[in-house]
């Protein structure tokens, strides 16, 4: 009798060792297959759809294997059957905290079909966040800031804000400039001079083309008349294979000597004390 129950129980181990096996394979395999199929289909389009529904489907097919392996386990081993049965406290607090995952992948998944942005646009959320679309997960999307940094958002937080984006179908990035002059500058003299100083940067491109197909790069506008100064703002369009940080800082350099140079002023706060 003995001899049946320990010959029962490494019968079972046996089947358990080969059902994992076995389901490792078919991950690996469905996994493989799922990568070649979207890098087949990059060839022909990209979008940020394909990068969201190849990792989906990483997903899809993990636990899909692995729900399969446990079914097929579940008439050779009880031990499935101890750790799945009565566990209804468990599955109470694991639905609990699987909401946000539930949340940001729901996210994800109109993030990829409505298309608010692409991988590489640059984008703006209302909160202050600001970065280059770098990479969609299921739960998150990677904005590249300044250098190394690296900005993770959650899907449901990006789907929730609204979000303002400078390369909207379009093959080139936007930033947007506000400059500060005196009240007491000459307005049409400082547009001129700003317009100047960015066609001369080697980082700005024309915005668009006119209706005599010449290159328009991006008006400067007499935005705001603010307490300490008159705001000129514009728009730089640039190619996406520059850094933003080096174009904000080319432009901005140039407009200030340019400024400085042409006698217009350039306001900054300050407090006079006067001795009685």
């Amino acid at each position: 009798m003995q001899f049946t129950i320990q010959e029962g129980f490494w019968n079972k181990l046996f089947w358990i060792g080969v059902t994992i096996v076995a389901a490792g394979l078919i991950i690996w395999l469905l996994i493989f297959t799922n990568r070649k199929v979207f890098q087949a289909l990059t060839k022909k389009q990209h979008g940020i759809h394909l990068v969201f529904f190849e990792r989906m489907n990483k997903v899809i097919i993990v636990v899909g294997v692995l729900i399969l392996a446990v079914s097929a386990l579940d008439s050779k081993a009880s031990v499935w059957k101890t750790v799945l049965g009565g566990t209804a406290v468990v599955s109470a607090v694991i639905a609990f905290a699987a909401q946000d995952v539930i949340k940001d992948i729901l996210a994800g998944l109109m993030i990829s079909v409505q298309k608010p942005f692409e991988i590489g646009d640059r984008i703006e959320l209302s909160d202050g966040t600001i970065g280059i679309v770098e990479d969609i997960t299921n739960r998150h999307v990677v904005l590249r800031g300044l250098d190394t940094l690296r900005i993770i958002v959650p899907n449901s937080k990006i789907n929730s804000l609204s979000l303002t984006n400078y390369s909207f179908h379009r093959s080139d990035r936007s930033v947007k400039f506000r400059f500060p002059i005196g009240y007491d500058s000459d307005v049409p003299k400082a547009k001129a001079v700003i317009e100047q100083a960015i066609r001369e940067s080697p980082y700005s491109i024309p915005g668009r083309t006119g209706a005599d197909e010449k290159p328009v790069y991006g008006d400067v506008y007499f935005y705001a008349l603010e307490d300490s100064a008159l705001i000129m703002t514009t728009t730089v369009y640039y190619e996406k294979t520059i850094a933003t940080e080096r174009v904000i800082d080319d432009i901005q350099s140039r407009v200030r000597e340019a400024l400085i140079e042409n006698g217009i002023e350039i306001p900054y706060p300050h407090v006079s004390v006067v001795s009685a």
